[in-house]
């Protein structure tokens, strides 16, 4: 008997099935089911089919031809119970010789009590003493015919003397011991009913051609009185015989199983079923089933995703699954010798092999909108979606549709199911990064918090989406100038204050921003940097303008990005030259950005020893009289025009290496810098002004003189200057950047107000006039250029030294003159 739930009574609920027994309920637990003849199964839907035996232990039997079966069905939900009983009758009176049923968890054989007398057997083969134990002494003369009359009497329970299980070696056991050990024993009044549930100790596994088959074979031994009768049973059902393909399913049965047959048989009937149902062939083929009998094998094929089957969820490993079940039936009738008639039927549940589903996440965002518009799926029926993990916390679906995020369920028209959601890109889940200056990249992480029903497995599924959006106002910049000042205004633009001012090379800190008297709010700063101020570059100066340019530089911090370069140019008025009418003159050397390695303190006029009266590291003052400095005069139109020349004055050599000596370093020669000043004074008149000098007494004076002195220079081995090379040392080898000690006296004077004064000393490579020469005094100083400049000594009075102011001692490294890392010669 089959019994069908639909969902509809069994969905949310749990169910527990009893069996009748008359008046008496019997909890159906899973080893009572497959010892008395009862299979359920439920599907993921909810669907449930009930299998009864007609021989099962509480089926009230009416001479095996009218079978009365009672269920009660209790469905527990939300904490009540609801009980139904179910009652059938079954009439079935086409029973054969031998009936074998396969079901899902138990074989079950049934035999008609056609039983062979043992005194019969024992006097055809004259084995008595192989059948009959030693212990039981049966007397020859008085064995009965009247149990050969009516065997039926001597099969019932109470006569079953003991049962041997073939192993396939033969194992004894008594009654009271197989029904204890799960096997189902019972007795009609024209069968006998063997039941057993798989993988029993006393059954094994049998490969029927190429088929694994589980065999439950048993000897069955009754006793009464001075008569022994035995029926041999056996069932054997498939485990195996599956093959899988993408699109099919195909089951291998055994046209012959062995186990089964002892005789050449004929098979009457074939029919293929679903879910214990057979079907004609006209529905096997709507459904794309095929039957086919080859010599050696049945083969039953079923399209996978058939009507008749259902998938169902699985989590594996925390990732998505499917399988897909179904339980055909196959049912023989076969005949064997002349007249046993066996029905073999077999109810086959299948479940194809896990096949990962990886669920797919539809990115169905349209940017321009601002919102996420996610797909997750797609999922069998089972699945449901429980909450979704934010990069702020987790969320129920509810909490998630109350927050606005529209989560949805989609039913498709195959029977799956996809889950919607929308975010907008401000809320606060979604996490917003700058990829670069003008656009903003929004994130949606998710982890999908799904659960597989009726078993409650969760399993997740992460998910990630992005869209970038070109929605980034970034920061300007505005400048104006007046005839002091740079006006800066910098607009901050959509992304807020979190950006990095450089001005000119330095960064804007908040010494100099107060420095330059800043403002800002929350949407702009400005400020006014003087023109003179140290971040400003001079590009060039013109008589009375020099003309400026401040750069200014904005830098994201936080994600190392260069916006972009800003710069203004201004030219401001600015005194060059100043003529006087006393005949002295002033000029202003600026330092400009074509001349970067020019040093202000170096300029002169053309009189080298003009140097500037105020300088620092961009301006240059001088200020002298029109008569001086080499400052010519020339007349025209009118004018009578003073000119001089500021230029970076004393450089005589090409370059000077002082480095160690494996490694020379070369100087390169400084930059040209030269600018013409010139003043012009109109010649209305002419005026003779007569005046006459008096030196005054108390000022020092020199008196002219002219004469010949004697110097000597030479070269000490210490700076001790105790000792000196002569005339036969030379050449002195010396290593590079080595000092060398020279010291100048005055010879033959003995007058103490003399005083010796080295104002030029160069080096050459050969003695006499020489192509290339390097300075080491200047003016009587140090060569400024030399990045080893010559120490003076100072000269102490001692033995050997009467006068000091007559000697001059000075030291210098070891050098050599090179270009482009090559020895120079004359």
């Amino acid at each position: 008997m089959r019994l069908t739930l639909d969902n509809s009574l069994t969905f949310g609920s749990e169910l527990q099935v009893d069996a009748m027994n008359g008046t008496q309920a019997v909890p159906l637990t899973p080893e009572l089911a497959a010892k008395c003849g009862y299979s359920m199964h439920s599907d993921h839907r909810g669907n449930t089919r009930i299998y009864t035996s007609l021989l099962s232990c509480f089926a009230q039997n009416q001479g095996d031809c009218i079978f009365n079966i009672g269920l009660r069905l209790r469905l527990y939900g939300n904490q009540e119970s609801d009980v139904r009983e179910v009652t059938q009758t079954c009439e079935y009176n086409e029973w054969a010789s031998r009936e074998i049923l396969c079901e899902r968890n138990f074989m079950e054989v049934t035999s008609q009590q056609c039983c062979l007398d043992l005194k019969t057997m024992l006097l055809k083969t004259m084995l008595w003493s192989l059948v009959l134990p030693p212990e039981i002494d049966y007397p020859r003369h008085e064995l009965k015919g009247n149990y050969l009359a009516n065997p039926k009497a001597s099969t019932s329970l109470n006569n079953v003397w003991r049962m041997v299980f073939y192993t396939p070696k033969e194992k004894p056991m008594m009654l009271a011991e197989v029904q204890n050990a799960g096997y189902g024993v019972s007795s009609t009044p024209s069968r006998l009913v063997l039941r057993s549930p798989y993988n029993m100790p006393e059954t094994y596994s049998q490969n029927v051609n190429g088929v694994q088959m589980e065999v439950f074979r048993v000897t069955t031994y009754f006793k009464r009185e001075w008569s022994v009768t035995m029926i041999d049973t056996a069932a054997a059902c498939p485990t195996g015989g599956l093959h899988f393909t993408d699109e099919q399913i195909i089951w291998y049965i055994p046209r012959y199983i062995t186990p089964l047959l002892t005789e050449p048989y004929e098979i009457l009937e074939l029919h293929m079923g679903i879910n214990g149902k057979r079907l004609n062939k006209a529905q096997m083929d709507a459904m794309g089933y095929t039957l086919s009998v080859t010599d050696s094998q049945i083969i039953l094929s079923l399209p996978v995703g058939g009507p008749e089957g259902n998938y169902k969820s699985h989590a594996l490993d925390y990732k998505y699954h499917t399988t897909y079940s179904i339980e055909p039936m196959l049912e023989l009738l076969w005949k064997e010798g002349k007249s046993d008639i066996t029905r073999y039927k077999v109810q086959y549940p299948i479940t194809t092999p896990l096949e990962a589903r990886p669920p797919q996440v539809l990115d169905n965002t349209v940017v321009e909108s601002g919102v996420f518009d996610v797909l997750l799926g797609s999922f069998l029926h089972d699945v449901e979606l429980m909450n979704i993990t934010f990069s702020t916390g987790v969320m129920t679906v509810a909490e998630a549709n109350a927050g606005g995020f529209n989560v949805q369920q989609h039913m498709l028209p195959n029977g799956y199911k996809t889950f919607s959601m929308h975010v907008p890109f401000n809320d606060p889940v979604v996490l917003k990064a700058h990829t670069n200056p003008e656009t903003t990249t929004y994130t949606l992480p998710l982890i999908y918090g799904l659960m597989i029903l009726p078993e409650y497995v969760p399993f997740p599924q992460p998910a990630l989406v992005e869209a970038t959006l070109k929605d980034v106002n970034p920061p300007t910049i505005r400048g104006t100038c007046d005839e002091e000042n740079f006006y800066i205004t910098v607009a901050y633009g959509n992304q807020g204050k979190n950006l990095k001012a450089v001005v000119g090379i330095r960064d804007l800190s908040a010494d100099l921003f107060k420095e330059y008297s800043g403002r800002e709010n929350s949407t702009h700063m400005s400020m006014a940097v003087p023109f003179l101020a140290h971040d400003v570059v001079f590009e060039s100066a013109h008589h009375s303008v020099v003309r400026g340019r401040l750069n200014v530089q904005l830098l994201d911090t936080v994600n190392n990005w260069h916006f972009k370069n800003f710069s203004l140019a201004c030219s401001f008025p600015m005194t060059m030259t100043e003529c006087f009418s006393n005949g002295s003159m002033t000029a202003l050397a600026v330092k400009v950005e074509s001349a970067s390695k020019m040093v202000p303190s170096q300029l002169t006029l053309k009189d080298p020893s003009c140097k500037p009266t105020f300088s620092n590291d961009r301006f240059a003052y001088f200020s002298f009289d029109a008569s001086s400095c080499g400052t010519t005069r020339m007349f025209n139109d009118g004018f009578m025009i003073y000119e001089n020349e500021i230029s970076v004055g004393g450089t005589k050599g090409d370059a000077h290496q002082g480095a160690a000596k494996d490694s020379p370093v070369t100087i390169p020669l400084t930059t040209e810098y030269r600018v013409t000043v010139s003043c012009y004074y109109m010649l209305n008149d002419t005026q003779t002004v007569t005046f006459i000098t008096k030196r005054q007494e108390n000022e020092p004076f020199a008196e002219t003189g002219v004469g010949e002195l004697q110097v000597k220079m030479r070269l000490a081995k210490d700076s001790s200057y105790a000792a000196f090379y002569m005339e036969e040392d030379y050449p002195v080898e010396q290593y590079l950047r080595q000092p060398l000690y020279f010291e100048v006296a005055l010879l033959k004077s003995t007058d103490p107000r003399l005083k010796l004064v080295l104002e030029n000393c160069w080096a050459t490579v050969n003695d006499g006039v020489s192509t290339l020469s390097w300075d080491l005094i200047v003016d009587g100083c140090e060569n400024l250029d030399d990045h080893y400049e010559t120490i003076f000594h100072r000269v102490a009075l001692d033995d050997r030294v009467q006068y000091p102011t007559h000697l001059k001692r000075f030291e210098v490294k070891m050098f050599a003159f090179v270009r482009d890392n090559v020895v120079l010669r004359d």
